[in-house]
């Protein structure tokens, strides 16, 4: 039996020695009293792992915790009008900073067995989910006439399922804009859909020597060039792989150069899904492969809305936002680092749930995840109990 609540041994986890050089570097504790940085966001991964529904939750939560506390590193839990108060003052970017810096550190535990590229290039896949708001409430968030929204564009790692990029705007920002900010390796490759066939964003990407395979729309305009010969061992999917050129005129002078165009058909939705690529040399099969792997991308959003407290919000300035979205980010990198680190095969939600349902029981962390269903040993048999009626 551990001395400390799983939660307190969860929040040990992370580096506060980085985490105090970030609160440094942006002075979000100048002038601030009590509610330090540190306790503000131990009580918004609160807020996620508990799934609170408002600041009363979380700060009745932590009151529950009384004991405990020096253990979170907190000295007394906040109020519910502190918590808002700093949510809507205190830099969102102090958590993105934060992210960013776990992601080095828990990000090498958070990979995940799956098919594996006979190729050097890092896999990118790229694409976005919109977070629908209440326009009445949440002003700021353009979307459209009634509606509000954000956005978040993100560029997920293949090799470890987690975000190497988020870019986070109002709903209007269509994806292919959204894109334009997003940094990238020399000689990696990314992974998209249609919305980002946007010829001159390729044309910057081939230009930063990046690799692309991207869905192409079905009024695009070219002729072929020359078609490649499929090999005896091709994947049955793969229907047709040929160089193109554009033709279109605006097309043409975003990407001038030679493309390759592969068609694949989609055997679950009965469909051909055509897709371009700048990379010459890889075989259509991995194309393909490539392609197939997109989906990734799509159950990490579905695990985030899910499992995560980023549908409804506690806040509704757009630092408080900001500060949830980030914080549930932080919150399922770490889920994933505890997920890699079990010899249990948990599925994400079964494992957010049950952390919920245990947050401040005193049991030893990697023993839990490693064997959450120990079954305990029969007493012994001649063992006299107290408290017989009969």
């Amino acid at each position: 039996m551990a001395n400390i609540t799983l939660f307190s041994q969860i929040i040990s986890k992370l580096d506060r020695s980085k985490f105090n050089k970030l609160v440094k570097t942006r002075q979000t504790d100048k002038h601030q009293k009590g509610y330090d940085s540190w306790t503000h966001l131990v009580s918004m991964l609160f807020c996620q792992f508990a799934k609170s529904q408002s600041l009363r939750d979380i700060s009745y939560g932590l009151k529950s915790a009384t004991g405990n506390l020096n253990h979170l590193g907190i000295r007394k839990a906040p109020s519910k009008s502190t918590i808002g108060y700093q949510n809507k003052n205190r830099s969102w970017e102090l958590f993105k900073d934060y992210y960013y810096c776990l992601l080095e550190n828990l990000g090498q535990q958070a990979g995940f067995k799956q098919v594996k590229f006979k190729i050097k290039s890092k896999i990118f896949l790229l694409d976005s989910t919109t977070i629908s708001l209440c326009l009445s409430l949440f002003d700021w968030a353009k979307y459209k006439t009634a509606k509000g929204a954000v956005k978040m564009h993100t560029l997920l790692d293949y090799d470890g399922n987690l975000p190497a990029y988020i870019n986070i705007t109002d709903g209007k920002t269509a994806d292919n804009k959204g894109a334009y900010d997003i940094p990238l390796l020399k000689g990696s490759v990314v992974v998209a859909d249609r919305f980002y066939n946007d010829f001159s964003l390729l044309n910057i990407w081939d230009s930063n020597e990046v690799y692309f395979v991207v869905r192409h729309k079905d009024n695009i305009q070219f002729t072929p060039i020359k078609e490649n010969e499929l090999p005896e061992d091709r994947h049955e999917h793969v229907l047709k792989d040929e160089i193109i050129k554009l033709t279109g005129v605006q097309s043409t002078k975003k990407y001038p150069k030679r493309l390759r165009r592969v068609a694949i058909w989609d055997e679950k939705n009965e469909q051909i899904i055509e897709v371009i690529t700048n990379q010459m040399s890889w075989t259509a099969n991995t194309i393909s492969e490539l392609y197939k792997a997109r989906w990734q991308v799509e159950i990490f959003f579905r695990e985030i809305k899910q499992s995560l407290h980023i549908k409804s919000f506690i806040g509704t300035s757009e630092n408080a936002v900001m500060i949830q979205i980030w914080t549930a980010l932080i919150t399922i990198l770490i889920l994933k680092a505890l997920k890699a680190m079990a010899r249990f095969n948990w599925h994400l939600s079964n494992l957010v749930a049950f952390i919920r349902l245990n947050l401040f029981v005193k049991i030893d962390l990697q023993k839990w995840i490693d064997q959450p269903f120990e079954e305990c040993n029969d007493p012994p048999q001649n063992q006299k109990y107290q408290g017989v009626l009969f």
